[in-house]
C-alpha cells in the first residue's frame, strides 16, 4: 500500500478548538521521526565503515545508493513521465546532493573517524538553523552547538585537513539536502520525489560501483555490511526526513539534528571502539542540551509554517 504523506494529507491547524493538540501531535511525530532517522543513520555509517577495507568508501556508497533506489522505488512508485520541469529540478538537485554527501562523508569517516566526521557534517544543518530561525532560543541553541563543534574539532599537529575538508563538503550537501527535500515534499505527492531522487542517485553510481566491485570483489561480510548501510543510512533516514520536514520548519529540523554527533559518538564507541576524551563528551553534552532547549520551548512560540 502506497504511503500517503502529501501535504494535503496532513491536517492543518486552525484557530478552532483542538488546533493546539493537532500541532503538538504533528511536532511529536516529527521529533520521533528525526530521532529514528539520526540513530539509524549513525548505526548504518558505523556498519559501513567495517566494509571499507574491502570495498572502500566509493564501493560502499554505491551499494548504499542502489539499495535506497530499490527500496524507495518500491515504496514511492514515482510516475516519472508525469513530472514537470518544476518538479524535476529539485529532484535532480536532491539526487546530486544525496550522492555527493554520502561519498564525501564516508571518505571523511575513513580518514578522521565517525564522531568527528559527523560532527563537522552537522555544520550544514546548523547553518540552516542560523539562517532560518525567527526565535531567539533557536539562535542561542545554534550558537551553543557551534561552540561545542569548535571544541570537538580543535586542531592538533596530526590533524587530517583533507578529511576535515571532505566532512565540510558533506556539511554543505546536507544543508542543500534539507532545503531540497522540503521543496520536493511540497511539489510532489507522497514519496514520489524521494524515490525519483534515489533512482537518479543510484544511476549516477552505476559506473563507479561496477568498476569498484570488478576490481575489488566483495566478501560476503563486506557486502552484507554495505547492504545494511544502504537500508539504515539511506532508505530509513530518507523517508523519515521527508515526513519530518512536512511537519516542522527547516530551521527546527536543522537545530534538532544536533543530536547526530551524540549518536555518532555513542555508536562509534559501541561498534568501532572509537574513544573520546572528557572535553569531547562535554562538548557533545552541550550540543544535546542546546537541542533539548530548542525542542522543549518550541510549543510555546507561534508556529511559522512554510507554504513553499
Amino acid at each position: 500500500m502506497k504511503l500517503d504523506s502529501s501535504p494535503a494529507a496532513i491536517p492543518r491547524a486552525t484557530a478552532a478548538d483542538g488546533a493546539a493538540p493537532a500541532r503538538g501531535m504533528g511536532r511529536g511525530t516529527a521529533v520521533a521521526l528525526m530521532l529514528g532517522s539520526g540513530l539509524s543513520n549513525q548505526a548504518g555509517a558505523s556498519i559501513a565503515a567495517l566494509a571499507f577495507p574491502v570495498l572502500g568508501p566509493a564501493g560502499v556508497v554505491a551499494v548504499r545508493q542502489w539499495v535506497a533506489a530499490v527500496v524507495l522505488g518500491a515504496v514511492g512508485r514515482p510516475r516519472l513521465r508525469h513530472f514537470t520541469a518544476a518538479q524535476w529540478r529539485p529532484v535532480l538537485g536532491l539526487a546530486l546532493a544525496f550522492a555527493v554527501m554520502n561519498l564525501s562523508l564516508y571518505a571523511a569517516i575513513e580518514r578522521i573517524g565517525l564522531g568527528l566526521a559527523v560532527t563537522l557534517e552537522f555544520l550544514g544543518p546548523l547553518t540552516v538553523a542560523l539562517a532560518g530561525s525567527r526565535r531567539r532560543i533557536d539562535l542561542v541553541a545554534a550558537v551553543a552547538a557551534a561552540g561545542a563543534v569548535a571544541v570537538l574539532t580543535r586542531p592538533t599537529p596530526s590533524t587530517d585537513y583533507l578529511g576535515i575538508g571532505l566532512a565540510l563538503l558533506a556539511a554543505t550537501c546536507w544543508a542543500c539536502y534539507i532545503l531540497l527535500n522540503r521543496t520536493v515534499g511540497a511539489r510532489l505527492p507522497g514519496l514520489e520525489g524521494s524515490a525519483a531522487a534515489a533512482a537518479v542517485s543510484g544511476a549516477l553510481y552505476l559506473p563507479v560501483g561496477a568498476w569498484v566491485l570488478w576490481h575489488h570483489p566483495p566478501t560476503p561480510t563486506a557486502l552484507g555490511c554495505a547492504l545494511a548501510a544502504g537500508v539504515l543510512s539511506s532508505a530509513v533516514p530518507f523517508l523519515a526526513d521527508l515526513l519530518a520536514l512536512r511537519r516542522v520548519p527547516a530551521h527546527f529540523f536543522g537545530v534538532f539534528m544536533s543530536v547526530n554527533p551524540a549518536f555518532a559518538a555513542l555508536v562509534g564507541l559501541a561498534v568501532l571502539g572509537q574513544q573520546l576524551d572528557v572535553l569531547a563528551w562535554l562538548a557533545i553534552a552541550v550540543i544535546v542540551g542546546a537541542n533539548t532547549a530548542a525542542v522543549s520551548t518550541a510549543h510555546r512560540s507561534p508556529t511559522h509554517r512554510s507554504t513553499t
